[in-house]
């Protein structure tokens, strides 16, 4: 990869990383550090992986849980393999019977939106695939800083805060009060620097680990997850825990300018960054602050994304193939709607959706890119009693037009925001990537792709540029950081243009690649806590 030091257009608020023998990116420094602990004692690239994401549960409850899903792809023996550890809706459930319930439109919070949750067996199948060490070690940083405490992150705090004034208003029932009692015991959200801990949650985490995963789906933890839902009108049973596997599948890739850049394939939208990148090579850009850039940039991004939210879904239930929305002929068919005003996306026709990312890399050659989520910040709103386990919300992705391939259905897959990334030349891995945040997840892939590969940036200045994010319609925010003359150009052109400050929105990322000279470099976001932790 080469990084050209004369397109270095923003000013780093890190450096970038180098090292030889192991790296692991995550919003988090315990958990960085926990990962970078396996490959010290022995263990491989996926072995950190594994432990950092457990670990994520317990340092970064806002974001992810026990209770969510998990992608991943990993680059071993010199092959790619993908991991989709997403979760159906309970059997029982049908929008027939959420009409008798009086619901129109799925809720956020509740046991409504609860589809199975995939990481405990994501965690336990990418181990059982690639893992070196024993799984429960893999757990015990993560068991460790639940029982003994850690000190809460300053982002961490703020998100937890917002989660809590949040919830604080919204979620009256009775089977809401265990989410209290876990995340705020003291009728607040932890300040920063605060101490922090979870017996229950480490005690759960001791048993996914000593059983391999298997007591949240058939042991007693599914039991306990099964009681709870029967007691507050749920639709997930045992039966629909028992039945949940983990699917290996092919990850799917287009060419962007002599490089694969790799997605998994849906139900999640990873392939919209890939028709938005399949659009974007048919332009040449060469100066990243410029209005023309940007502009092209946007209008590729809504195209994708009007063909994404119309067609994605649970692969089995899709109308249309991957291949064809992915294919040249596409691309050149779509690209032809660019031109220089801002358009209202909709889609084509082809012929016939809170969440933590984190890499590793160790000095073998094995690199992971994984992500996971509880979706809204801690998801459901719901805890399990007694266990620490925040249940996700990934069914409120779902739909109720029953016309639509993306409505609810027992069994069926929910259109899936969460997306790891990975680059490759010439059938040699350059590195895993990604960008958190829901929506932004594919536009922050595009964007970081484009940085690298276009302006040359390394993984850190990719990762600090200032970023834009398509809303819906003609309506775009931006970061501050761009020129005010590329704005008021995107104005003239007919773009809706909004500059939000803070942190709101913009995705948070990693990326370590590995260099010509076979070293490994690596970026951690500005946006959060991250941290790189290396050897």
């Amino acid at each position: 990869m080469k990084y050209d030091s004369l397109n270095y257009y923003y000013p780093s608020r890190r450096n970038v990383v180098y090292g030889t023998r192991g790296m692991v990116a995550t919003t988090q420094p315990l958990a960085a550090q926990a990962g970078l602990e396996m490959i010290k004692k022995g263990g491989n690239a996926i072995d950190a992986a594994i432990a950092a994401a457990a670990c994520l549960t317990v340092v970064e409850p806002v974001s992810n849980g026990i209770g969510g899903d998990l992608f991943a792809i990993v680059w071993a023996k010199g092959e790619i393999f993908g991991l989709n550890s997403s979760g159906p809706a309970p059997m029982d459930i049908s929008v027939q019977k959420l009409k008798e319930k009086g619901i129109r439109n799925i809720p956020k919070c509740g046991w409504i939106p609860v589809t199975v949750p995939g990481i405990p067996a994501g965690w336990a199948e990418l181990w059982r695939r690639f893992g070196r060490l024993k799984f429960p070690e893999l757990l015990s940083p993560a068991i460790h800083f639940a029982r003994e405490g850690y000190a809460v992150s300053p982002t961490i705090s703020m998100l937890w805060k917002k989660e809590y004034e949040t919830y604080k208003h919204e979620l009256k029932g009775e089977e809401f009060r265990f989410w209290f009692e876990t995340f705020a015991p003291e009728g607040r959200a932890p300040e920063p620097g605060e101490i922090w801990k979870s017996e229950a949650h480490a005690q759960t985490l001791e048993e996914i680990g000593d059983t391999q995963s298997e007591s949240f789906y058939q042991g007693r933890l599914a039991d306990v997850i099964d009681s709870f839902s029967k007691t507050y009108g749920g639709f997930l049973r045992k039966k629909d825990l028992a039945a949940f596997k983990p699917e290996w599948v092919k990850p799917v890739s287009v060419n962007y300018r002599g490089y694969d850049v790799w997605e998994i394939p849906p139900n999640g939208h990873g392939i919209v960054a890939l028709m938005a990148l399949n659009l974007a090579k048919g332009f040449s850009f060469t100066d990243r602050d410029s209005s023309e850039t940007c502009h092209r940039q946007i209008e590729s991004m809504k195209l994708a994304y009007a063909d994404g939210l119309e067609y994605i879904s649970d692969p089995k239930y899709m109308t249309v193939d991957v291949k064809d929305l992915l294919s040249e002929s596409y691309a050149e068919e779509r690209r032809k709607l660019i031109g220089d005003t801002a358009i209202m996306p909709i889609h084509g026709r082809p012929s016939s959706g809170g969440t933590v990312y984190l890499a590793a890399a160790d000095g073998e050659g094995n690199m992971v890119s994984l992500i996971q989520s509880n979706y809204n910040q801690f998801g459901s709103g719901l805890v399990v009693p007694g266990t620490g386990i925040a249940l996700h919300n990934r069914g409120a992705n779902f739909n109720m037009d029953e016309t639509h391939s993306n409505c609810i259905a027992g069994g069926k897959k929910p259109y899936h925001t969460i997306i790891p990334g990975f680059l490759s030349k010439d059938g040699n891995p350059i590195g895993p990537f990604g960008v958190m945040g829901g929506f932004m997840q594919p536009q922050g892939h595009f964007q970081v792709i484009m940085n690298t590969i276009d302006f040359h940036l390394n993984p850190q200045q990719a990762l600090d540029a200032p970023r834009w994010r398509w809303v819906e319609g003609k309506r775009i925010e931006f970061e501050p950081g761009f020129p005010s003359s590329v704005i008021d150009e995107l104005k003239r052109r007919g773009h809706e243009i909004r500059v939000q400050e803070g942190l709101g929105g913009f995705g948070k990322g990693q990326i370590i690649w590995r260099t010509e000279k076979g070293s490994l470099c690596g970026g951690t976001e500005p946006r959060a806590d991250g941290a790189i932790a290396v050897w």
